[in-house]
C-alpha cells in the first residue's frame, strides 16, 4: 500500500473480496497475485484500519426467507440533517440499507424488508416521525452486485 493510494496488490485484494468475499481465502488471492497468504492478510488488515475496507456483508434472498416485500423508500430530509437523519433510519426496524445522496431533494434512500404492507406502512410511519419526509416508495424484483472493475488488475497469468 502507498502513501498515496492503492497499489495493485491492493486493488487485486479489493477486486477477489467483492466477487466473493465468503470463499476466497487470503492464500486464492496470493496466488493470484504471486505473493505470500501473510502479505495478503496483512494487507487486508491495513485496508481495514485505513476505512478502505469497512466490512463483509451476506446477500440475502428476503422472498426465500419469507419476507416478500423488499422496498425503496425515497426520503428526502432537511440537507443540514441528513447524516444524522440517515443514521437515525438504520435502526427503524425492517431498515437493512440507508444511503445518503448528493442531491437537495430525495436525498435518503431507505432499503426495507417487510412481511406484509402492515410492516411496510409502519416502517413510513417510523420514518416520517424522524423527520424524513417519503417522497417515493418502489418493490424492488431482484438486486444484482458485481465487483469494481477499477479494482481489477490484469493477473500474472494473463499474457497475450
Amino acid at each position: 500500500m502507498t502513501l498515496d493510494g492503492l497499489d495493485d496488490l491492493d486493488r487485486t485484494i479489493l477486486h477477489a473480496l467483492q466477487r466473493d468475499a465468503r470463499s476466497t481465502s487470503s492464500q486464492d488471492i496470493a496466488d493470484e497475485a504471486d505473493v505470500s497468504a501473510s502479505t495478503v492478510r496483512n494487507r487486508i488488515g491495513r485496508l481495514e484500519e485505513r476505512g478502505i475496507l469497512t466490512g463483509y456483508h451476506a446477500d440475502v434472498d428476503y422472498e426465500q426467507a419469507g419476507y416478500q416485500l423488499y422496498t425503496l423508500i425515497v426520503c428526502t430530509a432537511p440537507v443540514p440533517q441528513r447524516e444524522e437523519l440517515a443514521a437515525a433510519a438504520v435502526d427503524v426496524p425492517g431498515v437493512v440499507r440507508v444511503e445518503e445522496v448528493m442531491t437537495g431533494t430525495e436525498n435518503i434512500h431507505v432499503f426495507a424488508v417487510g412481511a406484509d404492507s402492515d410492516d411496510l406502512s409502519r416502517i413510513g410511519r417510523d420514518l416520517d416521525e424522524l423527520g424524513l419526509e417519503v417522497a417515493d416508495e418502489d418493490l424492488i424484483r431482484s438486486v444484482h452486485a458485481g465487483p469494481f472493475d477499477g479494482f481489477s488488475t490484469p493477473s500474472a497469468n494473463d499474457t497475450e
